[in-house]
């Protein structure tokens, strides 16, 4: 692995761009999360706050299958 003072400067701005979209799907997620009553979370809301911290796999496993739909399908 290299130092960040070895990398050059497009290297520099896509670890810049990678960590702040990873960040932002963490936020995105834990504050869905942190918004929604239990019974609007699939599994238990402690779980997906761990998952959630991991990578991109958690929240985006969080926003795919770990929410239940505010309005099921074929309501309007």
């Amino acid at each position: 692995m290299r130092s960040w003072r070895r990398l050059n400067r497009w290297q520099r701005a896509g670890m810049v761009v990678v960590a702040t979209v990873q960040l932002g799907l963490a936020a995105l997620a834990g504050s869905d999360l942190a918004g929604r009553r239990p019974e609007q979370v699939r599994g238990p809301k402690w779980r997906w706050a761990l998952l959630i911290g991991v990578n991109y796999v958690g929240p985006l496993a969080y926003l795919r299958w770990g929410r239940v739909a505010a309005f099921p399908p074929g309501a309007t």
